[in-house]
């Protein structure tokens, strides 16, 4: 059983995404194969007018995630859910930004994902003017909120969390996933304490290389802004950076504008503080580098590498994705809050306005 082992052990499974026995982890590859080959197109039974929508939850360059109720006369579903976090998407944005295609891959990429560190999808729907996709709500805010009222995190916690990312990552390129938009704001922390990665909107599945300029100033990797082609080391370059902003509170690299920001990424220009242990310190130092070849992350062992370093040594990967780990060692559990507490609620929720036309109908068919 696969499940009895330990980090860095000898099995074929495990070196890629196992944390169960050997036919659960066939059953999850091909539900995740027969999913990706097979996604549902979206539901024409839902609309709008069946939800209550409660507030913004954040905000994008083509539209806004809101908390919606849906409404008691519907409440018939298979997944048992009232609350929902609904990604309203404006079609004429994403026409006009070319980003059609981004957003039939984000609905691909969620309704594919079968992971405890990312967050679930449910269904979508689209009327005259919008495309909505319908996630999981996690009611214990993000990382960054977190991170930003703490400061900085001590080592013990900063491993819980990096080793969560680090599953999720370790999952996403089994199936030749990345996932290109690591950051604090992206990591949601559920009611147990543990994180769920959302916004797949730069996923992309990619068996070899890509050349797509994205992702957050702070967080690019050289090959990115140098516009090589690049493949999984992205998102390991991406890992070491978060794991060095949870430790001290800041990202590695800093500058006055954009220019001398990428200039200090692309010329290496960071200082571990001298409060890192050793072995936080080394972890950052080897995947922090120019060179994929050498990056930690994208040797001959893959991610092995990361997981086996002398930094995770007191990490058990099997318990963390089962979500058993010793409730003393989680650093954190959002107090629960009713979801349509008044305090929440400071003002009426801006409405959407539908057109009574459909809008570029040929052109979204395919949703």
């Amino acid at each position: 059983m696969v499940s009895t082992l330990v980090r860095g052990a000898k099995n074929e499974l495990y070196q890629f995404i196992s944390y169960a026995n050997t036919n659960e982890d066939a059953e999850l590859i091909e539900n995740f194969k027969q999913r990706w080959s097979h996604v549902s197109p979206c539901d024409a039974t839902i609309s709008l007018d069946k939800f209550q929508l409660i507030r913004t939850l954040g905000r994008g360059s083509f539209g806004r995630v809101v908390l919606a109720l849906l409404k008691n006369d519907n409440i018939n579903k298979n997944d048992g859910n009232k609350f929902y976090a609904i990604k309203v998407m404006d079609k004429r944005k994403l026409l006009r930004y070319k980003q059609i295609d981004h957003t039939l891959n984000e609905r691909r990429v969620l309704y594919s994902l079968q992971h405890p560190n990312t967050v679930r999808y449910f269904f979508s729907f689209k009327d005259n003017s919008y495309i909505y996709l319908s996630i999981e709500f996690i009611s214990g805010g993000d990382l960054f909120t977190y991170l930003r009222r703490t400061g900085k995190f001590n080592e013990k916690h900063v491993k819980f969390y990096a080793a969560q990312i680090f599953l999720v990552f370790e999952y996403l390129h089994h199936f030749d996933i990345l996932y290109r938009d690591l950051k604090p704001e992206n990591i949601l922390i559920a009611e147990n304490g543990y994180l769920k990665v959302t916004d797949f909107g730069f996923a992309k599945h990619v068996n070899g290389r890509t050349y797509t300029l994205c992702g957050t100033p702070d967080y690019l990797p050289p090959e990115i802004i140098k516009h090589k082609g690049y493949g999984k080391s992205v998102d390991w370059w991406t890992f070491a950076v978060l794991c060095f902003e949870m430790a001290a509170g800041q990202p590695p690299f800093s500058g006055k504008d954009h220019i001398q920001l990428y200039e200090a990424i692309v010329n290496q220009r960071y200082t571990c503080p001298s409060s890192f242990s050793m072995e936080l310190a080394d972890l950052i130092k080897k995947i922090l580098v120019i060179d994929v070849t050498t990056r930690l992350g994208c040797l001959a062992n893959g991610n092995k590498d990361i997981q086996n370093h002398p930094f995770f040594d007191s990490i058990n990967f099997i318990k963390i994705y089962h979500q058993t780990e010793n409730p003393n060692n989680i650093p954190y559990k959002p107090t629960k809050k009713d979801p349509l507490d008044p305090s929440s609620l400071s003002q009426p929720e801006e409405p959407i306005r539908v057109s009574r036309h459909n809008l570029h109908e040929e052109e979204f068919r395919m949703f």
